[in-house]
């Protein structure tokens, strides 16, 4: 998972990558730190062309989650083609996050 600090690499991640996974968390953020293994296992296994990155919101990308308007964790951005896709925020399973990546990441082999 690529850890992201500033607006201007995740700038970058989201027009370079046609598919991005966000997860916004924090060290100090239970659920965070259970779920990233998890996000990063169902990338590599299910979907490898996804792209994943960690803002760490509680530390050093504490201004790029206010002006993303992130308050709570954690949250995850799907993003395609740069434009954002779903976003899941607190209470959600990776079930979810799965079946929302499911359609439009097959759409990118079409391509």
């Amino acid at each position: 998972m690529i850890t992201v600090c500033s607006e201007e690499a995740l700038s970058e991640l989201l027009q370079t990558h046609p598919a991005v996974l966000i997860l916004f968390g924090g060290p100090h953020c239970g659920v965070c730190q259970a779920i990233k293994p998890q996000l990063e296992k169902l990338a590599s296994g299910e979907f490898p062309m996804l792209v994943t990155a960690y803002i760490d919101c509680q530390e050093s990308g504490g201004q790029l989650c206010a002006a993303r308007g992130i308050f709570s964790l954690p949250v995850v951005q799907l993003w395609f083609n740069g434009q954002r896709f779903a976003e899941f925020a607190r209470v959600f399973s990776i079930g979810e996050v799965r079946t929302a990546l499911e359609r439009p990441y097959h759409h990118l082999n079409d391509d």
